[in-house]
């Protein structure tokens, strides 16, 4: 949601004399596919597919004490067979907890471990990965870390050119069923390979992903650095969701979050998608409660509905009573739904063109339309 007075008078001055705004399309993915990790019989979970397509990284169970990262090489996109522990990055001490790889273009490697936490509290490490092991280990140091009581790196994740680490502060204090009491996203630019420094505008940039009402964790990020996946958990519940956000370019806030997958009592989490965008891999419970790995591929629209909404052109703006979408072919099935600037949806409409918006209250509101399968978002403003 977006939480202060100055990030909306950003958006209002943006939105002054200008009808078209370019977004990014949400995907839309297949049906789910096990994967088989030929020679695994515990529980896999925070999967991460290397850049290259080959290296299968997951943990074993997540659940406090003696968590391990393993790898797997690829036979083919749903069949991987076990290799065993990544070397140099396992702790023997009792109770401990080592997860959540991730690696970078250059084999820059990064992990979550406890070792020595509280009394060390950067808790995120790295190393140069090659043939199942890591070497060259240093704990990662910055600002994004806060240094209170309860307080860790949850999670984190390395863009693919290994100059933007995206992380996961999350706080611990017995909260329901074990889950952070609180937990959102940021992102920090590299210094060098040990030191990262916050963004300015990290807040800014997730504003609309780091919802008050959800525990927010799990990010990763495409190479074009245009779609964010993350799970949230709405306060209060178990209820995982796997969400995407996108935007147009690499300098954009992230737009709303959009839910891609959830399971009621399965716990589907961290989906990870692969350098091509053709795949995410993600987590979720069996019936019998084991944690495997699944896959689902991304349907690719045409090249003719990529471009019909490329941009979102409306009129006029501001708007009193009716909003046309010029954009839209004439006589076109749409899905138009329309958000206010906390995230609420206030009006929905099916195949109008135009819309009418007169009941709304002056303001600045989220346009989201949605034309063969492809979502695209944009501002308005209300008189």
């Amino acid at each position: 949601m977006l939480k202060s007075i100055g990030i909306l008078l950003t958006l209002i001055i943006s939105l002054l004399g200008k009808n078209t705004i370019s977004a990014q399309a949400v995907p839309t993915f297949g049906p789910e596919i096990k994967v088989t990790i030929s020679g695994l019989t515990f529980d896999a979970m925070e999967p991460f597919i290397s850049p290259d397509g080959n290296t299968f990284f997951f943990n074993s169970l997540n659940a406090g004490g003696n968590t391990n990262i393993y790898y797997a090489l690829k036979e083919n996109d749903s069949t991987f067979t076990f290799m065993g522990l990544v070397d140099g990055c396992y702790d023997p001490s009792p109770e401990h907890l080592d997860g959540v790889a991730a690696m970078d273009k250059d084999n820059h490697f990064f992990w979550i471990s406890l070792r020595n936490y509280p009394f060390v509290f950067e808790n995120l490490f790295s190393g140069w990965y090659s043939d199942g092991a890591v070497t060259d280990i240093s704990r990662v140091y910055g600002d994004f870390y806060i240094y209170e009581p309860g307080w860790l790196i949850m999670d984190a994740t390395i863009n693919y050119e290994g100059d933007l680490l995206y992380f996961n502060n999350a706080y611990f204090n017995n909260c329901l069923f074990g889950m952070p009491c609180d937990a959102s996203i940021g992102v920090a630019e590299k210094i060098n390979d040990t030191t990262f420094a916050k963004l300015w505008n990290s807040e800014t940039l997730f504003a609309n992903v780091n919802d008050t009402n959800y525990i927010v964790y799990a990010p990763q990020v495409t190479e074009n650095g245009l779609e964010l996946y993350f799970t949230r958990i709405l306060n209060g519940t178990v209820n995982s969701e796997i969400c995407i956000s996108t935007r147009a370019n690499i300098n954009d806030a992230w737009s709303l979050p959009t839910v891609i997958y959830a399971n009621l009592g399965f716990v589907p989490e961290a989906a990870t998608p692969t350098t091509d965008k053709k795949i995410i891999y993600y987590h979720q419970k069996d019936e019998t409660g084991l944690f495997h790995i699944y896959m689902r591929y991304r349907e690719i629209a045409d090249d003719i509905q990529e471009q019909e909404l490329q941009l979102i052109v409306f009129s006029p703006n501001p708007v009193v009573d009716d909003l046309y979408l010029q954009s839209l072919p004439q006589q076109s099935e749409n899905k138009v739904e329309i958000f206010n600037m906390q995230g609420n949806k206030v009006l929905q409409f099916n195949n109008c063109n135009p819309c009418s918006v007169s009941t709304l209250a002056s303001g600045v509101y989220v346009l989201s339309v949605t034309h063969n399968r492809v979502k695209k978002q944009t501002l308005f403003m209300k008189k």
